[in-house]
């Protein structure tokens, strides 16, 4: 990959449903498919959009996103947005050399992180607009997902539909309320400060995507956006990846889970003590975690103090393939999550027919269903109920292979990633058809002048429309 996008294939004549392709800009400040779900979602959004006959461009920054590839996909293509990558290993929070300086954009995310705040969102939205006003009239949408940054306000060169997965400002709450000093407490504040930024941003969105009920009303209550504003279009799980295999062996007693990083929100301190209850009646049960080992907090404390060494296994960096049947040789899969917008990992877990126990926290029962029927479900942080539902399930293996069956069932019907396509291009359909108030579709001309663009007879404006009565909210 280079900092220019790879040659795409030729174009269809046509897209699913005899409509005219569309030309997608997908943006992504983070899109690293291995650990949490942005990028998880870039990656297999723009495998379906390609699939029904679009042209995909993903532009994104460090982790840069892993898109598929494939015969049937040569109208994906990745551009390369670099920043400074002041997170990435091996040397977090670094300094970066003077000779690495290129703008004042650089500046400004190099001084925000000195200053104990997060700058990718808002540095990658000004370096995305730069990019896209260099390239107007190439794209017919642009779709960000979730930078929410000052810089995709106005003019994009297209249309703009933003997905929202949930208000970060949730994240932020919980991880106050878990803070144990003022000074914790302080740092987590300025680190969450970009939420304003977003607030502010999404509140003069014309249109913006969401992947649950429960996150939609997040982001009315949170963010102040408009209800009529927000669509929901559920995303879902890889089905062909994501199946049964009997061929796979179940271990006796393992309980897997995945968690993205050690914060309040996953909740992973309470399945660690609830698999230290599990083991006085199933003393065979133990815990892998797909994800990253923290060698302090609160999860490494649990583990020491419930003496678990030998009973919790981390795992990170493991292809699909190895996802997948690690999650099939499983005999019970949890979401011990305090809040979820969606839970993709529960999605996954239930279409390899692996059975489930969930929170209720978030939209996660909108994913996992009801309990009993395709899930066992249990209040959020209740380290006493999740060890209970999960001792049932290792006890029952009739009980075991009825809620797995439903699962994938209950997946099929409703979390598929071709589904999430369609649905996507439908808004995107919406947003092209909007115009501006006086506005008319237009590109800039060889002289600087407005002009129809002949290629696009649906793009709606070169400018992304933006709510004035909005602004007294911001």
């Amino acid at each position: 990959m280079t900092a220019e996008a790879r040659e795409a294939g030729p174009r269809k004549d046509s897209a699913a449903g005899g409509e005219r392709p569309l030309d997608i800009a997908l943006l992504t400040y983070r899109g690293d498919p291995f650990c949490g779900g942005q990028g998880v979602y870039v990656r297999h959004l723009s495998r379906e959009l390609v699939r029904l006959g679009h042209r995909v461009e993903v532009i994104g920054s460090q982790p840069y996103p892993v898109l598929d590839e494939g015969e049937n996909l040569h109208g994906l293509s990745l551009t390369e947005l670099p920043s400074l990558d002041l997170y990435g290993p091996p040397h977090p929070f670094r300094t970066p050399k003077r000779d690495e300086y290129r703008d004042w954009i650089d500046a400004l995310e190099v001084g925000t992180m000195w200053t104990g705040g997060f700058p990718e969102p808002l540095t990658f939205s000004l370096r995305a607009r730069r990019h896209l006003r260099a390239r107007r009239g190439e794209f017919d949408i642009v779709h960000d997902n979730q930078t929410l940054g000052y810089g995709l306000l106005g003019d994009v060169g297209a249309p703009l539909v933003t997905t929202i997965h949930h208000p970060i400002t949730v994240d932020r709450q919980l991880e106050l309320d878990a803070a144990q000093s003022w000074g914790q407490r302080l740092s987590k504040r300025r680190w969450y400060a970009f939420t304003r930024m977003q607030k502010r941003v999404a509140r003069r969105l014309p249109s913006v995507l969401t992947v649950s009920g429960t996150s939609r009303q997040e982001i009315v209550e949170h963010l102040g956006v408009r209800d009529e504003r927000i669509h929901v279009v559920h995303i879902g799980a890889d089905t062909d990846l994501f199946s049964p295999d009997p061929s796979i062996p179940q271990i006796p007693g393992r309980i897997v889970t995945t968690s993205s990083a050690d914060v309040p929100l996953k909740g992973l301190v309470f399945l660690v003590e609830a698999l230290a209850k599990v083991r006085t009646e199933h003393p065979g049960a133990h815990l892998v975690v797909v994800g990253k080992r923290a060698e302090d907090g609160p999860v490494a404390q649990a583990i020491e103090r419930y003496g678990l060494e030998g009973a919790v296994e981390f795992v990170k960096g493991i292809s699909d393939a190895e996802l997948v049947d690690l999650v099939r040789s499983a005999e019970v899969a949890c979401v011990p999550s305090l809040y979820e917008g969606f839970s993709l990992p529960a999605a996954e877990a239930m279409a390899t027919g692996t059975p489930l126990v969930a929170t209720t926290g978030g939209a996660i029962p909108e994913v996992a269903g009801p309990d009993g029927e395709t899930c066992l479900a249990v209040p959020p942080g209740d380290a006493g109920a999740l060890a209970a539902a999960l001792s049932r399930l290792l006890g029952d293996p009739g009980l075991r292979a009825r809620l797995g069956t439903a699962g994938r069932a209950r997946v099929l019907a409703r979390f598929t990633w071709a589904k999430a396509a369609e649905g996507t291009v439908a808004h995107y359909r919406e947003a092209m058809a909007l115009r501006p108030r006086g506005g008319t579709p237009a590109v800039a001309g060889p002289d600087g002048s407005a002009v129809q663009n002949p290629g696009r007879p649906e793009a709606a404006t070169a400018t992304t429309s933006v709510y004035r009565e909005s602004r007294a909210t911001c």
